[in-house]
């Protein structure tokens, strides 16, 4: 009987969405297998991880990017991976923006941070790109830096390496049993971002 109840319940979330998204939630990495579980990709790896949990795969193509629409604590959600390399995110965000007519306060991005420790988060309601280029893409191609964001720290560069080498560079196993939390907090911020509580996200999780 479990076993029935679960089975509805995957088919339940599954259901195909209705309407537009409201919100834009963007992963940022770079795709390909070369890619996978380094630390440029931790936006990607976090996108995946609230798949799991909506019950969702993100798996089309559209935008210049691997989308997927869904719903997230009550709201309509477009999740997407941009497929055009870090430096140029913004041409996929802003093509989806452009689309459904969001506006960029309702683009919530996921990503990178080399001045956090592996297992910290940070959220801001907007700023600069920080020296962030998947960031600086979209500010660019979006016009505004108002677009709050949900910032994964990935430890500071050791002394003597060179940054791309450092966020390029794959996460240890321990790492990744470390993000997993921050994964599980970044759902949770996300969804009190799209219901107006920034600063309850901010106050629980900075």
């Amino acid at each position: 009987m479990n076993d029935i109840w679960s089975l509805f319940d995957k088919i339940k979330k599954t259901e195909k969405v209705s309407g537009p998204p409201e919100y834009i939630i963007v992963g940022l990495g770079n795709p390909g297998k070369d890619y996978e579980k380094t630390r440029h990709n931790t936006g990607f790896m976090a996108l995946d991880k609230f798949s799991d949990k909506i019950g969702v795969h993100i798996d089309r193509l559209k935008f210049k990017a691997l989308t997927t629409q869904c719903e997230m604590a009550g709201h309509r959600v477009l999740l997407v991976k941009p497929q055009t390399f870090m430096n140029l995110s913004g041409e996929a965000v802003f093509a989806a923006m452009d689309f459904y007519k969001i506006p960029v306060e309702k683009v919530i991005v996921v990503y990178d941070d080399t001045t956090l420790e592996v297992g910290k988060m940070r959220i801001r309601k907007k700023g600069s790109a920080g020296g962030h280029n998947g960031i600086k893409s979209i500010i660019a191609c979006s016009g505004g830096d108002t677009f709050p964001r949900i910032k994964i720290g990935i430890g500071k560069k050791p002394e003597g390496w060179d940054l791309a080498d450092w966020v390029l560079g794959k996460y240890s196993e321990e790492d990744l049993k470390t993000l997993d939390g921050m994964y599980e907090n970044a759902f949770e911020a996300a969804k009190l971002i799209m219901d107006g509580k920034t600063e309850d996200a901010m106050n629980k999780f900075n």
